[in-house]
């Protein structure tokens, strides 16, 4: 335990993704502070499997405080980064000002470095949390621009139904051999943030490009296209997406690095909202503006 921590009354645990009853603990936490589920997990393939969980427990089977790291490998300025990353970082209020979310986030950071990652990503709304640690923000950008003319497809775009078991298993394995999206800054390697995220947003629509083999995230807000994903082997250009799915917009939003998509585009930062942070041996600059696909939020 971390010197100044106040575990009295509490049993310390890690590695519980796969014990129901702890499961069912770190839902609720969840649930209860930030009012985000994630119990349709367990529907779509389950947690990340390599998911390291770090948690405080009361005696009733109450998860006071939790911390989990997973592998996240990363591409960035077209290098594979070993990189791993935190999420569902969380103390209850109850336990709250004795020292446990600074002790869990030192066994995490312990067991990272055991593991030999070469950097961590987080996402924060309370940077100066993680700074002392040696995380620094990254700063995000998206991009937009006037849409291309569609170049338009013989065969149409379906939508993916994944409460279909066929659909959902085409999806997992599409994100097994995705390319990444982009060289700048992509994930490598996301089934289960991808298929969470998927719930979490209803206005996002999956549709599928059988000729390419390719799953398209995306949303219009009103005669906007936003994509906010692509999975497949290979990136189709913007204007064959737009096309394949009958699309004619007045502009796009693009929510990553479009350097595959072939489109002009104009950069924009992105403001408010959470920071993305990044702790590595080496300081990792971005070659080119971008952000990680909010498919890929964690």
């Amino acid at each position: 335990m971390s010197a100044g921590a106040d575990a009295s009354g509490l049993t310390f645990r890690q590695d519980y993704l796969a014990d129901p009853a702890a499961w069912d603990a770190l839902v609720a936490l969840l649930n209860d502070t930030f009012g985000i589920d994630i119990a349709p997990l367990q529907d779509l393939g389950g947690p990340d499997p390599t998911g390291m969980p770090f948690g405080w427990f009361a005696e009733d089977g109450t998860l006071a405080a939790n911390l989990t790291a997973f592998a996240l490998p990363l591409l960035i300025n077209g290098r594979r980064i070993n990189a791993a990353a935190f999420q569902s970082g969380a103390v209850r209020p109850p336990w709250r000002g004795r020292g446990l979310y600074r002790d869990v986030t030192r066994k995490a950071l312990a067991w990272c470095e055991e593991q030999g990652f070469e950097a961590i990503v987080l996402y924060t709304d309370k940077p100066a949390l993680y700074e002392p640690y040696g995380f620094r923000s990254l700063p995000m950008h998206c991009y937009t621009g006037a849409a291309p003319a569609p170049a338009f497809s013989a065969h149409s775009a379906r939508d993916l139904d994944l409460s279909r078991h066929a659909d959902l298993a085409s999806l997992r394995a599409a994100l097994k051999g995705r390319m990444p999206v982009s060289e700048t800054l992509a994930v490598m390697e996301n089934a289960a943030m991808f298929l969470i995220n998927t719930q979490f947003d209803p206005s996002v629509t999956l549709s599928v490009l059988d000729d390419r083999q390719a799953v398209i995230a995306w949303k219009m807000e009103g005669d906007r296209f936003i994509l906010l994903d692509v999975v497949a082997p290979k990136i189709p250009t913007l204007a064959e997406i737009i096309g394949a799915l009958g699309l004619r917009p007045a502009s796009v939003e693009v929510l990553f690095c479009p350097d595959r998509l072939r489109w002009e585009d104009e950069m924009q930062p992105l403001e408010g909202g959470t920071c993305f942070m990044i702790r590595a041996a080496t300081e990792i600059v971005l070659e080119a503006p971008a952000m990680l696909s909010p498919m890929a939020d964690f």
